[in-house]
């Protein structure tokens, strides 16, 4: 299985994100959301980079349990009751992406939302991956 990051010319310099992944002879992994719940089914309190780390934690979970690694990754979805957090800790969001998941990033969006189904939670994060 072979993923092909894709940053064109054309295209603003990305930031945390590839414009494109393609994949070759890959299996396909549809990832839930995942917000900041501990294992008892509690929100993690500490604001939106604790939630942040918290919800990556729980979707790289979900991956390793499919046999997927972060580097599998091919798209992650950020929703946010809170666009305008999420740029301030844009930086301190960006380390806890490396420390988990390494710097081969997916295709990713960033999408503000009114409410999360966990109602405390300030972030969630879906995605899809591609193994062999």
């Amino acid at each position: 299985m072979t993923l092909h990051r894709l940053n064109p010319a054309g295209l603003a310099r990305p930031s945390g994100f590839s414009h494109a992944v393609v994949a070759t002879g890959s299996r396909l992994v549809m990832l839930a959301g995942q917000t900041a719940l501990d294992g008892r089914g509690d929100v993690v309190p500490g604001g939106l980079p604790a939630q942040f780390e918290r919800a990556l934690t729980n979707l790289l979970t979900a991956l390793r349990a499919a046999g997927g690694a972060p580097a599998d990754l091919a798209r992650v979805t950020v929703y946010t009751t809170d666009v305008p957090a999420y740029r301030t800790h844009a930086t301190v969001l960006g380390g806890i992406w490396r420390t988990h998941a390494g710097r081969d990033y997916p295709a990713m969006a960033l999408v503000g939302v009114a409410r999360l189904w966990d109602e405390e939670a300030l972030v969630e994060l879906d995605g899809l991956a591609l193994l062999p």
